[in-house]
């Protein structure tokens, strides 16, 4: 499952960090701390390992699905 936007994949990556050990899950806020609630260390793998190439910086609600 790729990420939709930048922004998405930033914050899974922050997210997986966390999940990780190396971020004080704390220290999350937003969609990371949601991501990292709510995901395996799998899933957000997918979702940080996307290429930004393309992806446009935000995604509205309407476009992803939500």
């Amino acid at each position: 499952m790729p990420a939709q936007s930048k922004a998405q994949q930033r914050a899974a990556g922050a997210a997986l960090s966390a999940k990780r050990g190396e971020v004080d899950p704390e220290e999350l806020q937003g969609a990371a701390r949601a991501m990292y609630d709510s995901m395996t260390e799998e899933e957000l793998e997918a979702l940080a390992a996307t290429k930004l190439d393309g992806l446009p910086e935000h995604v509205d609600d309407e476009r992803s699905g939500s």
